[in-house]
């Protein structure tokens, strides 16, 4: 036997004798009494949190923050061939005090519950909506390809009378912008989708509307009109029955081209194909019926002015187009908006304009003057039919940030609101034969 340490305790020389199975037995008895409640611990981290508190976590982090219901989604590459749809949590779980749910992200058709076909449309006050609580529907958006969007496009351009695609080098095509930089088909000019958004409270049945959104140079539906402009949330935050339709223009680039939309009957092309697509992401294939019928209001900002402009002269449904909306737009043109107006005064028409584009807006007025239209300058009001609205924002305005910031914030909400005030007249729509 080893010899005792002269320095160790009475406890430990008694271990010290003890044979070594008597020993380990001795040990065993204190280390099981820790490891037995442990077990139990670790039993109890090991399972799931109540759905409660899961759900309680979601709403305490933010979970019904605009980055949650509009997340970038993940496509497998830049030009799917199939729709990427987002769900959203209600707005409904809030009014009735519950948590918000976790976001479900779909590629799948969604199936809402079905409504009706509308047997006629008719255009109002495109007054708020408010669904009841029983019923309650999400807010859902998609980017879908199309055939009829504005890219790829491979005809003329016919403010040169010259091919669009004007640059050869090999194999690939481009288009020379007039400032001198070249921009390439497979690179800018080559995405076809379009953003389709159909707020919660939308209801096919009522009078609506479509909203159609051309955004400006240096732009993608995703980070730019979808994630800074919020175009979507503007949408649905106005409370008003209406749609959204936004085609990605020229990708990322300093360039106005319209594309399809200089066509004749091109806007319209776009109108017909986009029926097939709100209809499936509302749930009903029969409201394709009610889209095809819908008043337009057109939004055109900053180099969104030429697809607007020549939607307008050329697009073949111009009858079917309650509103115009101009945001720092009014770069060229002048002459298909100003007979735009003189030929339609059943529709709206506002421009909203920093120093920028002031020089422009002014020419346009002084064009409705020697028509004898009269407008005002000032956004205090409802929009009603035939008005006319020039508004210069105040300085410290930035155009970057003129789709959020403008003569208020959020200006497309703002308008959608007056738009859809009570005092509004009612606006027949146009039957659906005709074309201008």
């Amino acid at each position: 036997m080893v010899g005792a340490d002269p320095n160790s305790t009475a406890h430990d020389r008694a271990i010290q004798a003890m044979p070594l199975g008597a020993f380990s037995r001795t040990r065993a008895i204190p280390l099981f009494a820790v490891l037995i409640p442990l077990s139990f611990v670790l039993v109890q981290c090991g399972k799931a949190p109540p759905a409660a508190t899961l759900a309680a976590n979601v709403h305490a982090t933010g979970g019904d923050s605009f980055e949650d219901r509009f997340p970038a989604p993940k496509f497998s590459d830049r030009f799917p061939s199939e729709a990427e749809s987002i769900k959203w949590p209600s707005r409904g779980d809030s009014l009735r005090g519950e948590p918000p749910r976790q976001r479900i992200v779909r590629t799948e058709k969604i199936t809402p519950d079905a409504a009706p076909a509308a047997s006629s449309i008719r255009v109002a006050a495109y007054a708020p909506t408010t669904l009841p609580l029983e019923r309650q529907r999400e807010d859902l958006t998609t980017l879908v390809s199309m055939k009829s969007s504005a890219f790829p496009y491979f005809g003329d351009n016919p403010r040169s009378d010259s091919a669009f695609l004007n640059v050869t080098k090999g194999d690939r095509k481009g288009h020379r912008s007039y400032s001198g930089k070249v921009y390439w088909q497979d690179e800018t000019y080559n995405d076809s989708r379009v953003l389709v958004h159909v707020p919660e409270h939308f209801d096919a049945k009522k009078p609506g509307v479509i909203v159609v959104f051309f955004h400006g140079n240096g732009a993608t539906l995703e980070r730019d009109v979808r994630d800074r402009q919020l175009v979507p949330q503007q949408i649905s935050d106005s409370g008003v029955n209406a749609v959204l339709l936004a085609p990605q223009m020229a990708v990322d680039a300093a360039d106005s081209s319209a594309g399809k939309f200089w066509q004749p009957n091109g806007f319209k092309r776009f109108m017909e194909e986009s029926t097939s697509h709100l209809a499936k992401l509302y749930g009903d294939p029969n409201s394709a019926k009610a889209f095809a019928n819908m008043p337009i209001v057109l939004v055109g900002y900053s180099g969104g002015f030429l697809p607007t402009a020549w939607s307008l002269e050329v697009g073949g449904i111009t009858k079917r187009v309650a509103g115009v909306i101009l945001l720092d737009a009014v770069y060229g043109e002048l002459d298909k908006f100003a007979s735009w107006i003189e030929n339609n005064r059943t529709g709206f028409f506002v421009s909203s304009y920093t120093r920028y584009t002031k020089r422009r807006d002014q020419e346009l007025m002084a064009m409705l003057r020697e028509k004898g239209i009269s407008y005002r300058e000032d956004m205090d009001g409802p929009l009603r039919p035939g008005s006319v609205v020039f508004v210069q924002t105040r300085d410290g305005i930035t155009h970057r940030s003129y789709v959020t910031q403008a003569w208020t914030q959020h200006p497309v909400k703002d308008v959608l609101v007056k738009m859809a005030a009570p005092s509004s007249t009612r606006i027949a729509s146009a039957p659906a034969a005709s074309n201008r």
